[in-house]
């Protein structure tokens, strides 16, 4: 025999012995998680300058329940990142709703603000009024108004006259914006109060899980609109096939991740001999006047269960931060 080969059982013991605990048993870490206790947040002097402080990484409050129904504690997955997303973006983007029409910029408030007051001078608006606190820029030609967008880190910004947008302005500050890039922005201290902090979170309602969107509903459904255009572009696994402005929802076809998950001898001695795909409508509904509700209908005669539908609207609501 090879004396090599005879040390093998040896060296693989001390390795295996490398992720046990001392009685030989594998260390589940999903009981630290289960055993885990919070410490005693972090206090500041009351000297500070609140104007200098905010949340640089705001941890997202946890939606649902880990525990499964047998007792046993489950780990969450993290939500699904959209392909590409950030390479596909651009700084600058256009939003349109009916006659609604506005922009969405990849910055905070907080950099987008000055940028506007830089507009209005260069452009040569006739300024009567600028209120911070609010966003708001008023000029003789229209009003200009910036506040958080739909996903952290953006913002959307409007140009109107009597309630309705102004196309030219519009499209000035889109030619503006796409000149420039966020990282050659400065940031107004004084702005970073319009960053909102409450975000779109996932939800469970009974046996139905939900996404609360804090926006109203025609800013939500022209952004979901934007986002499933980019992403369900995947035949026979996720598409968008129409999208109603009107009715404020969307039916899209998409492939479960059961059904993705289902092993060649499932497939075999089921009805269906190949993973399909299913219709599934994503319907908005108003809650308030900066709320809106997001739930996932099943449109097919295919089964979709609650974990199902959790799994899809974490995707969706993925495309959304």
């Amino acid at each position: 025999m090879n004396s090599a080969l005879k040390w093998m059982p040896l060296v693989a013991a001390i390795v295996l012995a490398g992720c046990a605990r001392p009685d030989g048993y594998y260390h589940d870490r999903n009981v630290d998680y289960a055993e885990a206790r919070d410490s005693s947040p972090l206090v500041l002097p009351e000297t500070r300058d609140p104007a200098r402080y905010r949340d640089a990484m705001p941890v997202p409050e946890a939606a649902g329940d880990f525990r499964a129904p047998d007792g046993r504690f489950s780990v969450p997955s993290p939500p699904p990142l959209a392909a590409g997303r950030a390479t596909e973006r651009d700084f600058v983007e256009r939003r349109n709703i009916g006659r609604d029409s506005w922009l969405v910029v990849g910055a905070d408030p907080g950099t987008v603000w000055p940028q506007l007051e830089e507009f209005a001078r260069t452009r040569g608006l006739q300024v009567t009024a600028s209120d911070t606190s609010r966003g708001v820029i008023e000029t003789s030609q229209a009003r200009i108004r910036v506040r958080q967008g739909l996903r952290a880190g953006d913002s959307e910004v409007r140009c109107d006259q009597g309630g309705a947008p102004v196309a030219a302005c519009l499209e000035a500050m889109e030619q503006y914006f796409s000149a420039r890039s966020a990282s050659a922005s400065s940031s107004s201290l004084a702005a970073q109060r319009l960053a909102g902090e409450e975000r779109l979170r996932v939800e469970q309602q009974g046996d139905e899980w939900r996404v609360v969107v804090p926006l109203d509903i025609d800013r939500t459904w022209a952004e979901l609109s934007h986002q499933l255009q980019l992403d369900f572009t995947v035949e026979e696994r996720r598409e968008l096939l129409e999208g109603d402005p009107e009715a404020h929802d969307f039916l899209i076809s998409y492939m479960t991740q059961t059904e993705r998950n289902r092993n060649p001898l499932q497939v075999a001695f089921s009805p269906d001999v190949r993973q399909m795909s299913q219709q599934i409508r994503l319907v908005l509904e108003s809650v308030g006047p900066e709320r809106t509700v997001l739930r996932a209908e099943n449109a097919s005669e295919r089964a979709f269960s609650p974990e199902d539908q959790r799994e899809l609207l974490e995707r969706v609501s993925g495309l959304l931060r």
